[in-house]
């Protein structure tokens, strides 16, 4: 029973089931009389209270639902009308009760209809009054305070709660739209919260009907939309049709009945609708705007959404999203990224930064803080989530998002960095490439990525060629004049080289090496390995280092890759590198823990990784077989192993750090299980074409150049011990004469016994590239 506007409400016991803390919220005093609930109804609470009785779980409503759901609505645009304080919060007003009311109300009639997918008269009102519409038009007004807060909320329950198929019609997808741009061109707002929850619904409703994806984006032309239109609302018509035949007494109010202010606040009709750009979309700029929040989960909520979003199944759909403005809006704020960081970063604390995931950006921790480092995370924490986007999305927008980030990031941005005549620019951009290939885990974005370092002509290049390509600029700067270019270089190369792709292989190396024009052809077998390198003819080999302990093997065995039993050959290979430096020189055996043993520790897990990595290459087991009477054609090994090969022969001359950098690069080279990289940089025992040099010809060069010069330095071995233990850091560290050849002697020792353990692990006693016990510890 209800009694006035301001008065008694009268509820009979045990119908009313309202808790008693939302009830003293809604009521003032509440008393029990004879066998019923009676509330005292504040004047502020009188409209509408007697709707009430639709939260009693206990007995079916007896009023109309659609007139009590039209009665909310007219409740709300009354208080537009009535009410003249402009400072009350809506949250304090009746708005957000009427709301609940509204969406329970759709809620319970859905749940009501006797066959599915049918719209019901509420909804059916929702929709032909634009409902939506108009509360998309408060929210913008955000009148009272805070309804821009509870628009975003109802909008999200609705689309969440209510099962019907809903984004197909134009006066809710459109509202939708408009709601999706008042919340981007307000960064940083006080509805991110509520922003995001409606973007996951959205995100959400488009995973399982990616179809819905042509209505929530924009950038359709006018005779699109129109069409679009006219098939949005034939939905609507035949469920009016079928309201007005279910229920002929049912007579939905006018909606002149809610008021002057409602009817003004109407929008125009479909077909007055401006044509916006083409490809521009609120729901995307919506998300990256949420992805810049302050807010960590915000933030970490919108990237999620987005990736949903991306993730679409349907080719249609797909091809909708890359034709929108996904792609340059992803790719413009990694851009963006990009040119806040500062021109000051040192390369060396760029090169430190490990880690930096988009799910866990780092943040600069006190320990290892240093200018610039929030906003390098921030870089490649949003590069991390572009690779994550790359590999989780649809072939079609992996494909146009990539090579969004190739045009716009490598060729526009990186580019003309690498190619600035500034060092300090060509360093910067170089460590940041480098730590942007460790972290690169997209085929798509790996693939553009080679292309835009390497090219995409695969040909072999001449000794007198001089290319101007960007892989040809960072091969010279590999051996360029600034030690620090040249290692940072290297350091590329070398990451280059780790990844998964068969190209950079190809490109570098196998395409020079391929028809084996390196190996001598219509020679006799060399009757011993003297007669193979010609080492008394060659002048830097004197009695002094023949007597000094080389002396390699008397007659060379078969080439591992072709020899049943393999033994013989890897254990003579293994020890023609750890022979090769001679005994004067060495100083390993006086330190523990330096022996060759170790090395083969390292080697076997590095290779295992190679291996397993180039086995859906298909790489031959064996080298191809020579044909002798094919003439001899002319060998260059490319510009890459010319520069390796010229940087090694002056390891005796050149500074620790970059030998280092050398001899790593190298050895990532000699790792790979093709037999061609193989015999020309691990066999010695290959017989050369005239001209021709290999790393083991470069070394044993080399090791001549070491034996004039060992002359010229007095106390050698007790200096050479010195800077080893130095290295090892078991000394304090004192400047010495000819300390960057003593260096250089170690690291080339320490080469060496890498290289024979690299043979060692690729070519085990039993066979070749076959899966490796544990490699036993100690010498061959």
């Amino acid at each position: 029973m209800w009694v006035g506007t301001t008065g008694i409400c009268i509820f009979p016991l045990g119908t009313f089931t309202l808790p008693e803390k939302r009830r003293n919220a809604f009521f003032g005093e509440v008393f029990r009389g004879s066998g019923c609930y009676q509330f005292k109804i504040s004047s502020s609470w009188g409209m509408g209270m007697e709707r009430l009785c639709l939260l009693s779980p206990q007995r079916e409503p007896s009023i109309d639902l659609l007139e009590a759901f039209v009665e909310h609505w007219k409740g709300i645009t009354n208080y537009y009308i009535e009410s003249t304080d402009e400072n009350t919060p809506a949250k304090k007003t009746d708005i957000p009760w009427r709301l609940k009311q509204m969406l329970d109300i759709l809620v319970y009639e859905e749940k009501q209809q006797a066959a599915a997918g049918e719209a019901g008269p509420c909804l059916e009102y929702l929709l032909q009054h634009k409902i939506l519409e108009t509360l998309c038009t408060l929210g913008k007004a955000e009148y009272p305070p805070g309804m821009r807060q509870q628009v975003l909320q109802f909008f999200s329950k609705v689309l969440a709660q209510v099962q019907h198929p809903l984004l197909h019609y134009l006066n809710v997808h459109r509202p939708v739209q408009k709601l999706l741009r008042l919340g981007a061109t307000v960064p940083g707002s006080l509805t991110e919260k509520e922003e995001v929850q409606f973007t996951t619904v959205l995100c959400s409703k488009i995973q399982q009907d990616p179809a819905l994806l042509t209505y929530i984006l924009e950038g359709k032309k006018t005779t699109t939309r129109k069409k679009v239109s006219r098939e949005a609302t034939a939905p609507l018509r035949e469920a009016a049709s079928v309201r007005d035949k279910d229920h002929p007494q049912s007579k939905a109010p006018d909606s002149g009945t809610c008021g002057a202010w409602a009817s003004s606040a109407q929008l125009p009709a479909e077909t007055e609708e401006p044509d916006g750009p083409i490809g521009e979309s609120s729901l995307i700029t919506s998300l990256i705007g949420l992805c810049k929040s302050k807010k960590g989960r915000v933030a970490l909520k919108a990237q999620e959404n987005l990736l949903l979003l991306v993730r679409v199944a349907s080719q249609a759909a797909a091809t909708c999203l890359v034709q929108s403005s996904a792609c340059p809006a992803i790719v413009e704020r990694l851009c963006q990224l990009h040119q806040s960081l500062p021109s000051s970063l040192d390369p060396a604390d760029i090169a430190a930064v490990e880690g930096i995931s988009w799910r866990l950006p780092s943040a600069p921790s006190d320990e290892a803080s240093f200018p610039g480092k929030e906003a390098l995370a921030a870089f490649l924490g949003w590069f991390d989530y572009c690779d994550h986007l790359i590999t989780e999305a649809h072939a079609v927008v992996s494909d146009a998002l990539a090579k969004a980030v190739a045009e716009k990031l490598f060729v526009e941005i990186l580019q003309p960095q690498l190619l600035h005549v500034s060092e300090q620019s060509v360093l910067t951009s170089t460590a940041l490439l480098t730590v942007m290939l460790r972290q690169l885990r997209a085929p798509a974005l790996l693939r553009e990525a080679v292309a835009f370092l390497l090219g995409v002509d695969q040909q072999p290049a001449a000794p007198e060629d001089s290319p101007h390509t960007l892989c040809a600029h960072l091969i010279r700067h590999c051996d360029h004049l600034s030690d620090e270019i040249s290692i940072a270089t290297l350091r590329l190369f070398e990451e280059l080289l780790q990844k998964p792709h068969e190209q950079i292989v190809r490109s570098l190396i196998l395409c020079h090496l391929e028809g084996r024009a390196y190996v001598a052809r219509g020679s006799p077998e060399p009757e011993s390995y003297e007669d193979t390198l010609d080492l008394e003819e060659d002048p830097y080999f004197t009695d002094s280092f023949l007597d000094s302990g080389f002396q390699p093997s008397a007659k060379p065995p078969p080439a591992p890759a072709t020899n049943p039993d393999g033994k013989t050959a890897v254990t003579e290979i293994v020890n023609s590198f750890l022979c090769l430096v001679p005994e004067e020189a060495k100083t390993s055996a006086f330190l523990e823990e330096t022996g060759y043993d170790t090395y083969v520790h390292d080697a076997y897990g590095l290779f295992q990784e190679c291996s397993s990595r180039v086995t859906p290459w298909g790489w031959p087991l064996a080298p191809p077989p020579l044909d002798p009477h094919e003439p001899e054609r002319p060998f260059f090994e490319g510009p890459f192993l010319q520069m390796l090969f010229d940087r090694m022969s002056r390891i005796l001359e050149q500074p620790y750090s970059l030998n280092l950098q050398v001899t790593s690069v190298l050895s990532r080279l000699a790792l790979f299980p093709h037999p061609l990289i193989h015999e020309y940089l691990l066999d010695p025992y290959t017989s050369l074409a005239p001209g021709c040099r290999s790393l083991f010809s470069v070394l044993v060069r080399v090791i001549g150049d070491l034996m004039q010069r060992i002359q010229r330095v007095p106390q050698f071995p007790g200096k050479l011990l010195l800077v080893r233990r130095q290295l090892m850091g078991q000394v304090p560290g004192e400047q010495l004469d000819h300390q960057t050849f003593l260096q250089g002697v170690v690291v080339l020792e320490e080469f060496c016994k890498e290289l024979a353990a690299i043979a060692f692990v690729k070519f085990p006693p039993h066979g070749p590239h076959l899966h490796l016990s544990k490699p036993p510890e100690g010498h061959v």
